[in-house]
């Protein structure tokens, strides 16, 4: 029996959870076309009779000294060290060769077992992989080239025996029915902050973050109560849209996805509240579980 933790790592809007998701075989990661979605780790638990592949989806790797972005620089890094394996994740679709060139060096310089994995193939001119593949093979890393958007079994079948080779020899880490580490609390606020990123463009979802103040369990409804908060008077009415529509098409849509992941009735309440400039107060950050370590 093979099992560890595999660690995503790639520039922001990589497609990192949206492969995670595919190889998982489950939604464990929210996904959107804005980079910089996933701002915390998130492990998805992947389990077969020979191995049991824990997957570490990171935040996209940036350089910052302050806020909410050194936080997501910290979460990256601190997911490259306590990866068993690395990935990196190369997205064809990157403005800038030199970029990804960067997540390859950072990856070999941790001098851990590692491969590439190039994604949004279906994007490519017909010139980006081919040269990340050379620039990869001089590195001597194994490199698997995949679309997981458009099939993600074809993902599993050409990822994982990679994988399955390099994985360390081990006990399984967790139960084989589990598929993430995460609470139920705190996928519901994921899926919440998805749909607020589904909804609101620009700046916006930047400045946007979700916290669970309500999980009260009853039977047959569980009630959920939200808060949505925003880092700018401006952002305010946005959310809330002409005669609050968007708010509640925000309530509606993460109503739907949270009572397919709980399996019950949900009654979900949802506010808007601002607290300027949020990403750069510690205090807050904190409380929405944003810890920058010293």
């Amino acid at each position: 029996m093979k099992s560890g933790f595999v660690s995503l790592i790639g520039l922001p809007n990589a497609g990192k959870s949206t492969l995670a998701n595919a190889l998982i075989g489950e939604k464990v990661g929210i996904v959107s076309a804005k980079p910089q979605t996933t701002r915390r780790r998130v492990v998805g638990i992947y389990n077969d009779e020979s191995m049991q592949v824990c997957f570490i989806d990171a935040p996209g790797m940036i350089r910052s000294v302050n806020g909410l972005n050194r936080f997501l620089e910290c979460e990256c890094e601190a997911v490259m060290k306590d990866g068993d394996i690395l990935v990196a994740v190369l997205n064809v679709d990157a403005p800038r060769l030199e970029d990804l060139l960067q997540i390859v060096r950072a990856v070999a310089k941790q001098k851990k077992p590692w491969m590439a994995v190039i994604t949004k193939t279906d994007l490519d001119d017909g010139h980006r992989e081919g040269r990340l593949r050379e620039e990869v093979v001089a590195f001597g890393a194994p490199t698997v080239a995949v679309s997981a958007t458009k099939n993600s079994t074809k993902a599993r079948e050409r990822l994982l025996p990679f994988i399955r080779e390099i994985l360390p020899v081990a006990p399984p880490l967790f139960e084989g029915d589990l598929y993430t580490t995460q609470s139920e609390r705190e996928m519901v606020a994921e899926i919440i902050r998805e749909k607020c990123f589904e909804s609101v463009h620009k700046e916006v979802p930047y400045g946007l973050a979700v916290r669970i103040l309500k999980f009260e369990e009853r039977t047959p409804i569980l009630k959920i109560e939200a808060e949505i908060i925003v880092s700018k008077d401006s952002f305010l009415p946005i959310v809330l849209g002409e005669g609050g529509r968007r708010i509640r098409h925000i309530g509606v849509e993460a109503r739907r996805d949270i009572e397919k992941l709980l399996g019950q009735q949900v009654f979900l309440q949802t506010h808007v509240k601002v607290k300027r400039d949020w990403q750069r107060n510690a205090a807050i950050m904190r409380e929405l579980g944003y810890v920058v370590p010293k």
